[in-house]
């Protein structure tokens, strides 16, 4: 499928969805947007972020509403956060942006009624920090769907949307994501066997690369097969920072600080 896809369309993301960008979506499972922040609220968001990674790490917090922190060394082996979980519940500036009415005009991918912005449940606002250096604990991610945590809960697999905010441009030569086109129809066979999750990292002959600039938006279906490419290069030219926000439908499920760990969260330790 990926031949059909050499240069796949960026679109832009205004205050409703195209039918373009809704056919494309359906198809695929994914949809690209450039620009959707300017600079200046790239900076802000990372600002917000090390402002609660400053925090995190003077209170050694491990987890938040039971989801695990992931800590991990920068280029010059200081301490970082280099996956946070519900980052808006610690920071007026992201929990701000987290209301942007744009988020909205994608509920209709869902194609299910009671969409929402998922920034109480799941693992909320997620933010991914990617460096590949000597004690990074976060260089890459392996092939993998979003849909397994329903499997785990003897769940239907239930619509979802992995909106991602790319604060650092990825050209495929620096890794970044990678999707495989169309899987987000596959069976439940497939969504649970085609891969070994997070195991198998290694390219697929139909994935595609989504090479991203700062500020750009990618959108794909949580049932889709993913993963995240270890970036060639070393040191601050391999920094890579994103934040994922799941969009969601059906019953509403947040969590609190009493939240026991998930149980696919136990693998995040395999991610490295």
């Amino acid at each position: 499928m990926s031949s059909s896809l050499p240069n796949y369309p960026r679109f832009t993301l205004g205050d409703s969805l195209t039918s373009e960008q809704l056919d494309f979506f359906r198809e695929y499972g994914f949809l690209h947007f450039r620009a959707f922040i300017s600079p200046e609220t790239v900076q802000s968001l990372l600002q917000a972020s090390e402002d609660v990674q400053q925090r995190w790490l003077a209170d050694g917090v491990q987890k938040v509403n039971g989801v695990p922190i992931k800590y991990g060394k920068d280029v010059d082996g200081s301490p970082i956060v280099q996956r946070f979980a519900f980052a808006s519940h610690h920071s007026p500036v992201l929990h701000e942006f987290l209301q942007d009415p744009r988020f909205r005009a994608l509920f209709p991918l869902l194609e299910a009624p009671h969409g929402r912005v998922g920034e109480n449940e799941k693992d909320g606002l997620v933010i991914n920090h990617y460096v590949n250096v000597a004690g990074s604990e976060f260089s890459q991610m392996g092939w993998h769907t979003d849909s397994l945590r329903d499997v785990f809960y003897g769940k239907k697999i239930g619509p979802m949307l992995n909106v991602g905010v790319h604060l650092d441009g990825t050209p495929a030569t620096n890794g970044g994501l990678r999707v495989i086109p169309g899987t987000h129809r596959q069976g439940l066979r497939d969504i649970l066997f085609r891969k070994k999750y997070y195991k198998d990292v290694g390219p697929d002959s139909n994935e595609i690369a989504v090479e991203t600039e700062s500020g750009d938006l990618t959108v794909h279906d949580g049932r889709m097969w993913h993963r995240v490419a270890q970036s060639p290069l070393v040191g601050e030219a391999s920094r890579r920072r994103v934040m994922y926000v799941p969009i969601i439908s059906g019953k509403y499920e947040p969590k609190h600080e009493n939240s026991p760990t998930p149980f696919y969260l136990r693998f995040l330790h395999l991610v490295k």
